[in-house]
């Protein structure tokens, strides 16, 4: 697959962690055979879960499928890149500018 997407958002307590996983966990059950979950990570103030995907965008649409309209869409960010490539490309929310994995 040629891109990995990125769901972003702030982390500080076990709490946002066990979220994170329950995320993870309904992505892994749901997401269609075009995208696939790729891990999670956590630290510097952030959680991150990664997916692979030739369709970046429609994952995205999917990913908002799956999850709804729960209260995290507030705080996260999502973009994706190349695999082999550095630059994001920022597909939430809209007014973002800046977009890293640390």
């Amino acid at each position: 697959m040629k891109y990995q997407l990125v769901l972003q958002w702030p982390a500080s307590s076990i709490k946002d962690y066990d979220a994170l996983i329950e995320i993870e966990d309904a992505l892994i059950e749901k997401l269609s055979e075009e995208s696939e979950v790729d891990g999670h990570d956590a630290g510097s103030g952030e959680m991150n879960i990664f997916i692979r995907t030739d369709k970046p965008k429609e994952a995205f649409n999917e990913v908002k499928s799956i999850l709804g309209s729960r209260d995290f869409w507030v705080d996260a960010r999502v973009a994706y890149r190349e695999v082999s490539g550095s630059k994001y490309t920022i597909l939430w929310p809209k007014s973002l500018t800046e977009f890293k994995v640390s």
